[in-house]
């Protein structure tokens, strides 16, 4: 039988705490390891479930990985084998993982041929793969979908050729895999419409460390002039901002203070001002960030007095992986709320658990949900739930840290994948948390 959470809820968070590394830039950084056979030496590496997948699936493709210290790896992708994927074995692997995605611009760039299974992942909506396939196929490579063996494949025997891409969307996979192919084709490749979240930013640090040459970083215009070949390099991680934005949450929900330390603040676009909107009080002195929650939350209107709207978006704007967690704090505020989540038609739909522990939601549409405020504070209850995909998952785990009484939270291997360790990290800052079989 799986494990799953047991909660009893009602105990303020109080202390310091450091968030990981981020898992949506490691991803990238060490798919990266295969554009070149010298060794890469990442540090800050989460240990969570998808990061552990997808060193799996680098060993299998006979990239060599060394664990140096807890967070700490070098890697080594000497002899590859793109063909690899293909096994029973590299199948599975790939399908444990969406971010495995991300392996296919260095193998096309580097080995002329990648071939890929269709990846897992959160099921949180349509997901489409047309942005990464499109660039690698104006680069010169030939794409087929193989429809007997349900996998892609993708080849270009003469090598890649640098031309000007323009994206169909700012997908921040995309743009990662479409640039780390650019890197190593012939000439100059210009991607128009790219993202430019931080993490990407990352990567191009990486990149240009290795010895690529990329121009236009941070924008949403990159310019990369080609190069015969890349070396080793030394790379740290950012903070995970989604990790800091649900530390946020969990002090503002708890009525707890607490310190996250190491945040890299000046990463977090507007995390810390949406916060700010639903009422929690914040500090931000250097990279750390104080979190009062013991004051209520009251929400701000707009200035025409019109309901307070959070919606994502492409960065800059609001991350859409933090929606899930904002809308469990504002269950607790005073105010009404319009949620609005864009990107994904599915990722709203845990709310009905929040309604069964007492919260006042009306669920509008797959996209909107209206958070019906509160005059004081007034506990949820405590409940039996399921976590559906990551940040659904913690927003839950939010949720019944603050709720009164006992919470049972089911496959928490969603959890996992994204949160190191989160049940004794929140055991050492007050929390009534344990791990059940």
């Amino acid at each position: 039988m799986s494990a799953h959470f047991e909660v009893e809820g009602g105990h303020p968070l109080r202390g310091r705490i450091r968030p990981q590394g981020a898992k949506n830039e490691a991803l990238q950084i060490l798919a990266a390891c295969l554009l070149t056979d010298q060794p890469l030496h990442v540090s800050n590496i989460p240990d969570i479930v998808d990061v552990r997948r997808l060193l799996a699936l680098l060993q299998c493709l006979g990239v060599g990985v060394e664990r140096l210290a807890p967070d700490s790896y070098r890697l080594q992708a000497g002899e590859v084998n793109p063909e690899a994927l293909l096994t029973p074995e590299g199948s599975a692997l790939v399908r444990g993982i969406r971010g495995s995605l991300l392996v296919l611009g260095p193998l096309l760039a580097r080995c002329g041929r990648a071939f890929l299974a269709k990846p897992g992942g959160d099921q949180i909506g349509r997901r489409r793969l047309d942005t990464h396939f499109l660039g690698f196929q104006q680069l010169g490579a030939r794409f087929k979908y193989h429809a007997d063996a349900d996998y892609f494949s993708l080849e270009a025997p003469e090598g890649l050729e640098g031309t000007y891409i323009l994206l169909d969307e700012a997908s921040v996979t995309g743009t990662a895999n479409v640039l780390m192919a650019a890197v190593r084709a012939r000439g100059r490749t210009t991607i128009y419409h790219a993202a430019c979240e931080p993490y990407i930013q990352q990567l191009c640090t990486l990149l240009i460390g290795m010895g690529a040459r990329i121009a236009g970083v941070g924008s949403n215009l990159l310019t990369i002039d080609g190069v015969d070949g890349l070396g080793g390099t030394e790379h740290r991680l950012l903070a995970d901002m989604i990790e800091v934005g649900s530390f946020i949450g969990m002090a503002a929900m708890t009525g707890g203070e607490l310190t996250i330390e190491g945040a890299d603040v000046h990463q977090l676009g507007l995390i810390p001002a949406t916060f700010r909107r639903l009422g929690v009080q914040l500090e931000i002195a250097g990279d750390d960030i104080h979190v009062d929650g013991r004051p209520l939350c009251r929400v701000e209107t707009f200035i025409d007095g019109s309901i307070l709207t959070i919606a994502d978006h492409t960065w800059p704007g609001l991350t859409p992986d933090l929606l899930s967690v904002l809308l469990v704090v504002a269950t607790q505020c005073e105010g009404t709320v319009l949620i609005h989540q864009k990107m994904f038609e599915s990722r709203l739909f845990f709310v009905d658990k929040l309604i069964d522990m007492g919260a006042k939601i009306i669920l509008c549409d797959p996209h909107r949900a209206t958070v019906v405020g509160l005059e004081r504070r007034t506990q949820l209850r405590g409940i039996s739930m399921s976590s559906p995909d990551i940040r659904a998952g913690v927003a839950l785990l939010i949720a019944a840290l603050s709720a009164r009484g006992t919470s049972y939270i089911y496959n928490i291997e969603q959890i996992d994948r994204g949160y190191e360790r989160i049940d004794d990290r929140l055991q050492a800052l007050g929390a009534r948390i344990w791990r059940r079989n």
